[in-house]
């Protein structure tokens, strides 16, 4: 299963978003030092979800982290996180 994919379904399933994009830019960071050159490591998220409702941006941050802490131990070396409550403006 590709990297994409894993990351939907647990978002999918620990915030059960209202929309939920997932952008592969892995290839704008090739040949970085810090990049595994898998071409499934870098990935910017938008994720609206009510559980982000009275939350700060940092405590989002760390309910996103959380549902992908297997990914982030392993093959994912960096994530582009916008989270929002579903009354917020998109950025």
């Amino acid at each position: 299963m590709s990297a994409e994919k894993r990351l939907q379904e647990k978002l999918m399933i620990a915030l059960e978003p209202t929309r939920l994009d997932i952008i592969n830019e892995s290839d704008l960071h090739a040949g970085h030092r810090s990049s595994p050159g898998t071409g499934e490591s870098h990935f910017r998220i938008l994720v609206v979800s009510d559980k982000f409702r009275g939350l700060t941006r940092v405590a989002r941050h760390r309910l996103v982290n959380a549902a992908l802490a297997d990914e982030l131990a392993g093959r994912i070396h960096a994530l582009a996180l916008t989270t929002l409550a579903p009354d917020e403006p998109l950025p």
